[in-house]
C-alpha cells in the first residue's frame, strides 16, 4: 500500500492521548495510532449510516 505523508494541526490534549496510546506498546509511533484511529472512525461511520 502506497502512503501519502500529511500534515495536520491538532490539540494537545489529543496529543497527549496518542502518546498514552503509544506508551502501551500496542502501536509503532504516532502515524500507527492515528492511521489505526481514523480506520476506526471511518469503519464505525460506515457501519452508522447502512
Amino acid at each position: 500500500m502506497v502512503k501519502q505523508k500529511i500534515s495536520v494541526t491538532i490539540n494537545e490534549e489529543i496529543v497527549s492521548l496518542v502518546e498514552n496510546m503509544l506508551n502501551d506498546g500496542k502501536f509503532r509511533n504516532r502515524s500507527h495510532v492515528i492511521e489505526y484511529s481514523l480506520k476506526k472512525f471511518i469503519g464505525d461511520k460506515k457501519c452508522n449510516h447502512n
